[in-house]
């Protein structure tokens, strides 16, 4: 990942990124910057319900989302408002957060394929779903998905 501790200054609504392993980033949004900075965890299949026992490749597993303390996050995280230059943030007070008040607490649906913390993230923020890691993948999978196929292998 690479993710430098950089302190950034973080503003309410900052889509902020942090390693989960070696190939992949956790996505969460800042909710306040006074006092206590809290990031809404998007969620992530470490969270998953207690009766999904297997992991179906990261698919549709049920998760919580949750509220926690900035420093949970450790040192290495960092702002990453990814779209901003191609998509205009939404308001914060007036629409994202009041949806994102309304998930706390609430059992949502993770797919790391098509609904992820990225995907989530990016979806409060611009009001688009996106997430740049999947699209990486795809870039490296489907090219040789497409080989399989015209040799009629898959």
């Amino acid at each position: 990942m690479g993710l430098k501790n950089s302190h950034p200054k973080l503003f309410p609504g900052d889509i902020v990124e942090y390693p989960r392993n070696k190939f992949f980033s956790h996505f969460g949004r800042l909710l306040r910057r006074e006092g206590r900075r809290s990031v809404r965890r998007s969620p992530d299949q470490s969270r998953s319900d207690a009766d999904t026992k297997i992991p179906l490749f990261g698919r549709a597993l049920r998760s919580e989302v949750k509220l926690d303390p900035l420093e949970l996050l450790g040192t290495k995280y960092r702002v990453n408002n990814m779209m901003d230059d191609t998509h205009s943030p939404r308001d914060f007070h007036g629409a994202v957060k009041p949806a994102i008040d309304d998930m706390i607490g609430q059992a949502v649906t993770f797919d790391i394929l098509f609904h992820n913390s990225e995907h989530q993230a990016t979806l409060f923020r611009y009001g688009v779903k996106r997430s740049e890691q999947i699209e990486k993948i795809y870039e490296h999978v489907m090219p040789a998905w497409k080989k399989l196929f015209m040799e009629r292998k898959l």
